[in-house]
């Protein structure tokens, strides 16, 4: 009763579906049952159901421990929904499967989730304009020049040229690294990287490039306060005061400054429901619906703690600069809340932290097509962020360097090729360094004079002594 480790790439939730009904399927154990006066082979109550796929689930390291058993009640009545199992009536897909003594069985095939298609991938190469190459829309042949009147000065300076004793002038057209330029290489580059880690070919069936905003990742990295917290420009897109104040008071708490109100038994519960309610209420998760498929492939890589995390904070760098600081405010609470020891229970039937998980990760992470395994994987998901927040919110320091030496590079190479003879006196090659500053031939270490004068010898009595 195992699973087998469903690795980084596209289409995980799909494997992960299949990988779950075939294990249940295969290996749900089915006995005779009686009910109301009459027996039925090769089945299972609803119960019988829910104690060995939570089993399953929990003893599973693409899911884990965290798995709760309501978790897995609904992925049940996924799998009544989708014809996965049928009441002992071969009813199905528009029952209820709840957690008691109902009988359900197997139907004779269980079809799997067929992988979807999508168009052909087309790599998009970013390429930087040449040194000779003419501006768009002009052309070494299309230059205008007036007409001119032909004379002797004339034909000679033509005949000349046509000979090759005066080279012929060409246009060159001087370019610079534009804003738009320096975008594209931070695109590139975090596409590039995050390819790398997750090990793909292409990155063409997690995550749609073209929605990559080039614009975000560079805010991202820039615009952020001390505490590393990204600072918006607009701020209409900023949680409401109501929002944040709630979110501090339960962060710090019992000691918030912000609370202006007496507080009363089961305070700490309502102003909690507020922030739950408001984040429930969002218009698309924390982690936004074209990013589902990258978050998700990268839960392949938890095994590997260190790559995922480093996976996950270029995945965040992706996100818009609003949600960035919402889910970098809203884990901050829930870690603090998490340790916070004078925190009575907010919730009598689930312990702070399953609370936590179960309350915000829909908010956080959820598809737009309702993948089947969304709860499963969005408390994964979240569970690990809860662990790891500090780093995962952080900029990867080793993708800000590499980019930056790239984009100076770049620089440095248009100024060399825009003004050359600048660029030798401020940035001399070896060779003219060598003829400025020829190398002085090293002075060999003196030797201690005295110590070749006066050798050691060993002690004589003189006449002074005598005396």
């Amino acid at each position: 009763m195992e699973h087998r480790i469903v690795g980084p790439g596209p289409y995980r939730a799909t494997k992960l579906w299949n990988e779950t009904v075939e294990l249940f399927r295969a290996k749900m154990p089915l006995r005779k049952h009686r009910c109301r006066f009459k027996s039925y082979e090769h089945c299972f109550t609803a119960a019988e159901a829910v104690d060995w796929l939570h089993e399953l689930l929990r003893r599973s390291q693409n899911f884990g421990p965290e798995v709760t058993r309501k978790q897995t009640v609904q992925l049940l009545k996924k799998f009544l929904k989708n014809h996965v199992i049928e009441d002992i009536k071969g009813k199905w897909g528009q029952e209820d499967f709840e957690d008691n003594g109902h009988l359900y069985r197997f139907p004779s095939s269980s079809p799997l989730k067929p992988y979807p298609k999508r168009p052909p991938y087309r790599k998009d190469v970013i390429k930087f304009p040449e040194w000779n190459d003419p501006p768009p829309g002009m052309s070494q042949e299309n230059i205008p020049v007036r007409p001119v009147v032909m004379n002797s000065e004339m034909w000679f300076k033509r005949h000349s040229i046509a000979i090759g004793e005066v080279p012929a002038c060409r246009l060159v057209c001087r370019r610079e690294l534009t804003e738009a330029n320096v975008e594209e290489i931070w695109k590139s580059m975090t596409l590039s990287y995050l390819q790398k880690i997750l090990g793909l070919d292409s990155l063409e069936e997690v995550l749609d490039v073209k929605l990559v905003n080039s614009k975000f990742i560079i805010h991202n990295v820039y615009s952020v306060s001390k505490q590393g917290v990204v600072i918006l420009d607009d701020k209409s897109k900023e949680l409401p005061h109501w929002v944040l104040s709630a979110m501090k008071c339960l962060a710090n708490w019992p000691n918030c400054s912000d609370l202006k109100q007496p507080m009363y038994s089961g305070f700490e519960k309502d102003v909690f429901k507020t922030i739950a309610d408001y984040y429930g209420h969002l218009k698309e998760p924390l982690l936004t619906f074209h990013l589902f498929d990258a978050f998700v492939s990268v839960l392949g890589l938890l095994q590997k703690e260190k790559m995922a995390i480093e996976a996950f904070q270029i995945c965040c760098l992706l996100l818009p600069p609003e949600n960035r600081r919402k889910l970098q405010l809203l884990m901050r609470m829930m870690a603090r809340i998490c340790l916070n020891k004078e925190m009575p229970p907010l919730c009598d039937g689930f312990g702070t932290r399953t609370l936590m998980v179960q309350t915000f990760s829909r908010c956080i992470l959820c598809s737009k097509d309702e993948v089947d395994l969304d709860e499963l994987l969005a408390a994964r998901l979240v569970t690990f962020l809860m662990d790891n927040s500090q780093e995962i919110l952080k900029v990867p320091l080793a993708l800000q360097t590499s980019i930056e030496e790239r984009v100076a590079h770049l620089r440095r190479v248009q100024f060399q090729k825009s003004y050359p003879e600048v660029y030798q006196e401020r940035f001399p090659t070896p060779e003219s360094e060598a003829l400025l500053f020829p190398e002085k031939p090293k002075p060999k270490p003196q030797l201690l004079m005295w110590a070749l004068k006066n050798p050691f010898q060993p002690f004589q009595r003189t006449r002074s002594f005598r005396m």
